[in-house]
């Protein structure tokens, strides 16, 4: 990493505090200035109106008559004063009392009977102009100091008035991001693509002597917690270069133009940045399909404001100079949706698939995670890489944190196995659920359900082992739960596998009825992902004998979040009512094969589930041992992966042998034939 840039960064921080102490401090002097002037306004309008609310009013016919009657009036009664203003007199009594009447302008008549009547009669001058002047001031000074505060703060950051069409990125220094690639696993392959990225931005010539150009762009795809993220923080941690990161979001706004000038803003701080260190830099665009998602032509020509702003990240990206060491990463996990200019070559050149881990993969995850983590000795991250296929990063992460809160929550010192165990299961089915109380007949019930599942699960070969059986419910829907793993990564499935699936699917629901003589609702779960596999194999995996090697309708998914948007019916009615016959063909016979292991075994499905019922939690050991049944699908704990690298001599013996035998019997073929001839 270099840190040959830590003191420009220093002297820059230091001069930006420097510039901004005169303007603190004049803030400090005219802000409580400005609510002390406010503050008086607003007591001299309030103690104005309080001294208007205290005087007696009288109407203009009573103060007339009172003028005019002033000299028969008794002492007490007399007016002695009169202040005589525009639209209002000011009266003041003999006794002291004083009021206020409201006056027609320029009456002559009123002013003849003052001037005879009240010797105290005066006229005030008018200043009805500067009252005016000083009401409009008032006004106007508050909105000027509105607009100058919202002015002012425009000048501080993105998300302030006047500002909105600035992009809202943030520069992220080396000096900020501790995240490197040390921090990363079981990504090697994205590491690789990101790593030589990172070597031409910081020695462009080692790529430039034979003619090589470096991607404009990277987009990073994958499911969801995979590492895109975090791939990108550890870019910017090792690049040593400016790093800009900003949201897909950030972009979308209901101001029109305001998108596309915040991605042409977002491109001039990145070559500002790169001609200020004579360096390359980066942009990082997370969730990208916020903005990137393919344009619409249909009615009206879709001309929204997201479009506008595709339009302008497209010019963008194919407008600015490689050679000046701008590259754009993004990430997302909706790369179906992306707009197909956005990634053709010479906008997003290379395209990192980020997967889930294999094996190997969720083990150097464990172990990442497992830095700051009191683990005790007997803890084995082989194993639960071995119970965890199909977890990301974020769900091993996770995995690790519960099971350190589980070991706090109970007081211990270490992390044991005990607790990475259960934070497994806490993580895939959700956590116990104690408080559930269920009826005798219900949990016995749901003891001969589980029960079939996990001894047709050791008595079906080719099937995933045992690993826990549960009567506890877990989650919001499980009552109980038999969890088996694989022993490695699959990629393949073949169909005795599939077919093996089902019966262990269906042994639930088989118990029941053998054992109760009527089924429940306990096996909804179970039917349904039987009935999915068994028409996957029919429409899907060509496995059926009566419509053949054929695929049958289109089903249109979202390729990393799995689900399901259109589905496609590409076949005639005949055709559907034969694939509805062949899953339930599939489904039939499946579950008269588990009927029939298990009633061969129903002293052992008895055994176990009143052994269940008393335990509630068993594994696999305490299972086979109950059972009295071979441990032959046991795991072995030994590192499949490690031994798949090494050389295999018995292998490659039999190899040799079968490849003699096979030119033995060539030579004898040929020999024949040419007695034959």
């Amino acid at each position: 990493m270099n840190n040959n840039i830590l003191p420009d960064k220093k002297e820059e921080k230091n001069l930006n505090q420097k510039k901004k102490t005169p303007k603190n401090k004049q803030t400090r002097l005219f802000t409580p200035l400005f609510v002390l002037l406010i503050v008086l306004f607003f007591m001299g309008l309030i103690s104005e109106q309080f001294e208007k609310t205290l005087q007696k009013k009288v109407s203009y016919s009573e103060f007339f008559n009172m003028v005019t009657h002033n000299k028969d009036n008794k002492e007490n009664s007399q007016i002695t004063k009169v202040e005589l203003g525009e639209g209002l007199a000011a009266i003041e009594m003999q006794d002291g009392s004083k009021f206020t009447v409201s006056v027609p302008l320029n009456d002559a008549d009123l002013i003849k009977e003052l001037r005879l009547n009240v010797d105290g009669f005066t006229i005030k001058e008018s200043n009805l102009f500067w009252l005016n002047v000083i009401s409009l001031m008032w006004p106007l000074f508050i909105l000027g100091m509105i607009i100058w505060f919202a002015y002012r703060g425009s000048q501080g950051g993105g998300n302030k008035l006047f500002s909105f069409g600035k992009s809202r990125v943030q520069h992220i220094g080396e000096d900020h991001v501790k995240t490197t690639f040390n921090d990363v696993a079981g990504v090697d392959e994205a590491k690789e693509e990101l790593q030589e990225i990172i070597e031409f931005l910081k020695d462009p010539k080692k790529f430039q002597r034979l003619g090589g150009k470096i991607p404009k762009g990277v987009l990073l795809m994958g499911p969801p917690g995979t590492g895109k993220t975090l791939l990108a923080k550890a870019v910017a941690g090792e690049a040593g270069v400016p790093f800009l990161s900003i949201s897909g979001s950030d972009f979308v706004e209901m101001f029109v133009g305001v998108g596309a000038s915040r991605v042409r803003d977002l491109f001039e701080q990145a070559k500002k940045a790169s001609k200020v260190l004579g360096r390359g830099s980066i942009i990082f665009i997370d969730e990208i399909d916020a903005v990137g998602r393919q344009r619409f032509a249909g009615v009206g020509g879709g001309h929204d404001e997201r479009e506008q702003t595709l339009n302008a990240l497209l010019v963008e990206m194919d407008g600015f100079n490689t050679q000046a060491g701008i590259i754009l990463m993004a990430a997302t996990n909706r790369p179906d949706v992306l707009d197909p200019a956005l990634l053709r070559p010479g906008r997003f050149d290379r395209q990192v698939v980020i997967d889930r881990p294999d094996l190997i993969g969720r083990e150097a995850i464990l172990k990442v995670h497992a830095r700051n983590i009191k683990l005790h000795p007997s803890v084995s991250l082989n194993s639960l890489a071995r119970q965890t296929p199909g977890f990301t990063g974020a769900d091993l992460a996770n995995l690790v944190n519960e099971a350190a809160l589980l070991a706090a929550r109970r007081d211990k010192e270490y992390v044991n196995m005990e607790e990475l165990q259960e934070s497994i299961e806490r993580v895939m089915a959700g956590p116990e659920r104690k408080s559930r109380i269920m009826n005798k007949n219900e949990k016995e019930i749901v003891a001969y359900h589980e029960s079939g599942h996990a001894l047709l699960s050791m008595l079906v070969p080719k099937v995933d082992p045992l690993h826990k059986v549960s009567i506890i419910p877990r989650g919001t829907t499980a009552l109980g739960y038999t969890m088996n793993f694989p022993t490695e990564d699959k990629y393949l499935v073949s169909k005795s596998e599939l077919l093996g699936e089902l019966v262990v699917f269906l042994g639930g629901r088989v118990s029941e009825e053998l054992i109760f003589g009527e089924i429940t609702t306990g096996a909804h779960n179970d039917l349904s992902r039987a009935t999915a596999i068994a028409r996957r194999m029919v429409c899907e995996y060509g496995m059926s004998k009566v419509l053949g090697h054929l695929t049958f309708g289109h089903r249109q998914q979202q390729i990393f979040l799995g689900r399901d948007m259109l589905d496609e019916k590409n076949y005639s009615e005949q055709t559907a009512v034969i694939i509805d016959q062949e899953v339930r063909k599939i489904i039939d016979e499946c579950y008269e094969q588990a009927k029939k292991l298990l009633t061969d075994n129903f002293d052992k499905l008895k055994k176990l589930a009143e052994t269940l019922l008393e335990k509630e939690v068993m594994d696999s050991k305490e299972v086979r041992k109950l059972l009295d049944l071979p441990a032959e699908k046991e795991a072995h704990l030994i590192d499949l992966a490690t031994e798949q690298l090494k050389p295999q001599k018995k292998d490659t013996a039999k190899l040799e042998k079968r490849k003699e035998e096979n030119d033995a019997d060539l030579e004898t073929n040929n020999i024949d034939a040419e007695k034959d001839a």
